[in-house]
């Protein structure tokens, strides 16, 4: 049992460890704070090849290893998580297209995907539907050799950039169970009716814009059927969600480790009663915690991913790693903040940030009740198995 990563996954990390010091620590807390685009650190990630984590090699990807998926989203969620959430939706929507799309579909949008001259995202949620994805009303008619697109999507990452961007909708809004009658239809951008009305105000997670999007007789050809089949929809994004919630696990892992960080720093430099606030009991016993938080957190997000580079279902696993790392995010993020004492509550330092990030993690990508639940049915079903 090797709990090391290979030579290669090093080198990887020091890459983006040298990549997140150099262009997005000096710059995040000032660009979170005025609302500004982080457009400079998005060229940078074109240049890195990072845009293509998840397209193959023969569409010109870097088709990691998702070890080394789940590296990218912890190293850059420490710098600052935000700018990873431009990354995780672009990535879940080409996994999904390089998984499922058709031949023509994986020619015509891998390329440019992988190079980052297009982005993408992904049209789930609604206005009326999280959880319940079965419950959407974004309708698609078909019309000769078109679908005709109609609905509302909220909380849509990458809105104001995707090209294309994948929307779950009903192709066969009379179908029984639900799910049977839906698609994913593939809506590029400048499409006539395809609007995107507004960005989200939030707590945190900015960086990348959260918005809403109305679809009103929205044109899509019918080529852009993802997969060329209809009511594969739900199958399609279900299992797309097991590499949207590791890339959220690995996200909370990063921010629990700069929690930590921060906090190990600022107790051996703050001084109180003559003497560093980390000689304190109080203070070891948090550090302790951060510290059993942060490494559970770890060995989670890469045992789920390396069971998923071992060709296994890990909506279990992923699901313990997108919950256990979530919670211990904001946990630690509260830890950190006590450490920090009055200063932890100031914008001038990052954990403050990190306590308005963290929250996002337990709710994104299905809720932590959902993974729960998920957890617990394939334990019941005998396919899952701990010990």
């Amino acid at each position: 049992m090797n709990f090391d990563l290979t030579d290669e996954q090093r080198l990887f990390r020091d890459t983006l460890r040298t990549f997140v010091d150099r262009e997005i620590r000096p710059v995040a807390s000032e660009w979170e704070a005025t609302g500004r685009y982080p457009t400079e650190i998005v060229a940078t990630m074109r240049d890195l090849g990072l845009f293509g984590l998840t397209v193959p090699e023969e569409y010109g990807g870097l088709g990691v290893d998702m070890v080394s998926f789940a590296l990218v989203f912890e190293e850059i969620a420490k710098g600052w998580m935000g700018v990873a959430g431009i990354l995780g939706s672009h990535s879940l929507a080409c996994w999904m297209i390089a998984r499922h799309g058709t031949p023509e579909q994986k020619s015509r949008f891998l390329p440019e995907l992988a190079s980052g001259v297009r982005r993408s995202g992904i049209g789930l949620t609604e206005p009326d539907a999280g959880t319940d994805l079965q419950g959407i009303r974004t309708v698609a008619r078909r019309d000769g050799d078109d679908y005709i697109l109609n609905g509302r999507k909220t909380w849509i990452t990458n809105a104001r950039h995707a090209n294309p961007l994948p929307v779950l909708c009903k192709t066969d809004p009379t179908a029984d169970p639900a799910h049977r009658g839906m698609s994913v239809l593939l809506v590029e951008a400048g499409t006539p009716g395809f609007e995107v009305v507004r960005d989200l105000p939030k707590l945190g997670y900015n960086g990348t814009e959260s918005c809403e999007v109305v679809l009103e007789d929205v044109r899509v050809p019918a080529a852009n059927l993802l997969g060329g089949v209809e009511g594969r929809g739900m199958q399609q994004v279900l299992s797309g969600l097991e590499t949207g919630r590791l890339n959220v696990a690995a996200r909370a892992l990063g921010i629990a480790q700069a929690a930590y960080d921060a906090a190990l720093a600022y107790a051996a430099q703050r001084q109180a009663f003559g003497q560093p606030i980390g000689d304190f009991q109080a203070v070891q016993l948090k550090l302790a915690d951060l510290a059993m938080k942060v490494q559970s957190s770890r060995l989670l997000v890469y045992w789920a991913a390396s069971r998923a580079d071992a060709g296994h279902r890990v909506d279990m696993e992923a699901g313990m790693a997108k919950a256990h790392a979530s919670e211990a995010a904001a946990e630690c993020a509260l830890l950190a903040m006590q450490i920090h004492g009055g200063y932890g509550y100031s914008k001038e330092f990052v954990v403050e940030r990190l306590y308005r990030d963290a929250p996002l993690m337990m709710i994104g990508e299905g809720t932590n009740d959902i993974q729960r639940i998920v957890i617990a049915k394939a334990l019941l079903s005998g396919r899952g198995q701990i010990g």
